[in-house]
């Protein structure tokens, strides 16, 4: 079964019981009522800007709307992409959690080179 678009999600289990209109959700989001809407018809994805909104609005956490649409995504990839195609490259030791990728080199944190 697929996951549910974070848009219906929001409509349904947040706007819904707060009896929330798009124009009294958008203007407190800092949106339009047009962004708002393309978010609730499932035409547009959750950003990082606005799973902050969301969060702030609803007392939840930004990590919660993006895990929504990564999994949402992840999903619908998944049905697109065939696998099976993709060979293997030999393998490589695995980066630490802590390396981050910035303009081509690897650091530790933001400011220390590896």
């Amino acid at each position: 079964m697929p996951p549910s678009h974070p848009g219906r999600i929001l409509k349904k289990m947040y706007m819904e019981p707060l009896h929330l209109t798009n124009g009294v959700a958008a203007d407190n989001l800092g949106i339009t009522r047009k962004t708002l809407s393309m978010l609730l018809n499932e035409h547009q994805g959750i950003s990082a800007e606005m799973a902050l909104r969301l969060s702030k609005a609803f007392d939840t956490t930004p990590e919660l709307w993006m895990n929504m649409q990564r999994n949402y995504d992840l999903w619908n990839a998944g049905q697109k992409v065939t696998l099976s195609k993709i060979k293997h490259f030999r393998k490589v030791k695995p980066l630490p959690p802590e390396t981050v990728t910035r303009e081509g080199k690897r650091f530790r944190s933001s400011s220390e080179p590896i």
